[in-house]
């Protein structure tokens, strides 16, 4: 039964409720019997019955001898339903119908000589204590009527005259608590189960689930979490098949290609040597491109799994730069593109040299690629605030805004109509890029107009606080 949140909640609700109309009760009683308002009551009826007491049988009481006052004081008593004490001219105490309790202490009898008007007072110590109201007889006589004050001990007073009454309300109320802890446990629990059968579609391959944000603020921000991971779980279903149906279109091109120049050679199609020559060509480049695809798919799945293992250690930037600028010098000379270093000296930082090597290979390749002959390729930096900003520019033809939000994606390029051959990118640099610049706990940034050029810029932290060997090396440094 109590596996159940909703049964669990209504359980809690229902003993919280308990203790609370217990506590509740007992307080209650507390303060009511050290109120003065139960002592006034009690002075009360001890007023409306000396009266007709004295009025009655004061002066008869007098008059009888000690046997019948004896039984004349019961009988009082009983009618009364209070404690009569006579006392006689001398302080003396005549008779007492409850011999057995607190005895009337001197002093009282002593004023109750003394003073000729009546009073009323308390006597007794701790829980026996009684109030009493004293009335002067004739010949220096007086009577003295007392009742027990009231507390939690005296069952028969308030099990008639309160107890009832508070038990009926405290049963009204744990019924109605009962209700609303059943309603308010359901009110909480019902979203929960809405998501728990969300969730269960979701598992099951239906992902078309929406739950409606409502009830308190923690469901709510559970609803919004789901809704925004069922988006995710979309989002990621739809790469997969785009990334499926990528990999297969670009294996197919170069394969295409190397079958038929490879059919071409075996048929003798290709008869003249400048034919045969372009065939062996294209058979080697497409080879070339389907190498470079694999490896770049292997180390794309080996990032996204984790597996690669960086060896984060000092890396001295403005080296790494001109180590890259170097490689590609000849590239770039062929391309008659100009490359311009221009960076600050940078601060040492932690990382793989080698993937971010890798990183800004990528980057300044495809801007000797994408800028025109006697074009400018321009490296600069800054550091500010911790961070180290590497910037790529190139004066290219630009890259369509449309194109600029997606270009981080795996096998989107800008130019799908551009030829295979050599030259011809496998579509995930920029996408492994993003991932090796992630993983260093940085970012990777894209800017373009058209007919203007494009920068592709690369973020570095100079220390980061969750990694105690940047922060050793930082000290070093300074």
């Amino acid at each position: 039964m109590l596996r159940s949140l909703q049964s669990r909640l209504f359980l809690t609700y229902l003993i919280v409720t308990a203790v609370v109309l217990v506590v509740l009760t007992f307080s209650l009683l507390l303060l009511l019997v050290r109120s003065p308002f139960l002592d006034q009551a009690t002075f009360l009826q001890l007023e409306r019955s000396l009266p007709q007491t004295v009025r009655g049988q004061g002066q008869i009481l007098l008059q009888l001898p000690q046997d019948q006052l004896e039984r004349a004081v019961a009988v009082l008593d009983q009618r009364l339903g209070s404690r009569v004490i006579l006392i006689g001219p001398g302080g003396e105490i005549k008779e007492d119908s409850r011999p057995d309790e607190t005895e009337l202490p001197r002093e009282v009898r002593d004023q109750a000589v003394s003073n000729r008007t009546s009073s009323r007072g308390r006597f007794g110590n701790g829980g026996d204590r009684w109030l009493y109201l004293m009335q002067p007889l004739a010949d220096g006589n007086a009577i003295v009527i007392a009742s027990p004050r009231i507390g939690l001990g005296t069952i028969r007073v308030w099990g008639d005259d309160f107890m009832r009454p508070v038990l009926l309300a405290g049963g009204i109320a744990l019924i109605v608590s009962i209700l609303l802890s059943f309603l308010i446990a359901r009110w909480i629990a019902a979203p929960l189960d809405h998501i728990a059968a969300a969730s269960r579609s979701v598992a099951s391959g239906r992902y078309d689930q929406h739950l409606e944000v409502a009830g308190p603020e923690e469901i709510q921000s559970v609803a919004r979490a789901f809704n925004d991971m069922v988006r995710e779980v979309q989002a990621s279903q739809q790469s997969q098949r785009d990334f499926v149906a990528n990999v297969s279109h670009e294996l197919k091109t170069p394969l295409t290609s190397i079958r038929g120049f490879a059919q071409a050679i075996l048929d003798g199609a290709a008869v003249e040597p400048e034919e045969r020559d372009r065939a062996v060509r294209i058979i080697r480049d497409e080879s070339d491109r389907l190498q470079r695809l694999v490896k770049d798919l292997l180390d794309l799945a080996r990032l996204d799994s984790g597996q690669v293992e960086f060896q984060f250690q000092r890396v001295d930037l403005n080296a790494l730069l001109a180590a890259v600028i170097e490689r590609l010098s000849v590239k770039a000379r062929d391309a008659q593109v100009q490359i311009e270093l221009q960076i600050p000296d940078f601060s040492p930082l932690v990382g793989d040299g080698d993937r971010l090597a890798q990183v800004f290979t990528n980057l300044l390749d495809n801007a000797v690629k994408h800028s025109p002959a006697g074009g400018l390729v321009r490296i600069w930096g800054e550091q500010d605030s911790g961070w180290v900003s590497i910037h790529v520019d190139d004066d290219g033809a630009g890259i369509p805004e449309s194109d600029l939000e997606r270009i981080f994606e795996r096998f989107y390029m800008v130019n799908k109509a551009r030829p295979g051959g050599a030259d011809r990118g496998t579509g995930l640099g920029l996408a492994i890029s993003q991932e090796i610049i992630r993983l260093h706990k940085g970012r990777i940034l894209a800017q373009s107009k058209l007919e203007r050029g494009s920068r592709f810029s690369v973020q570095l932290p100079v220390v980061r606080p969750d990694d105690s060997r940047l922060l050793s090396a930082h000290r070093k440094q300074t």
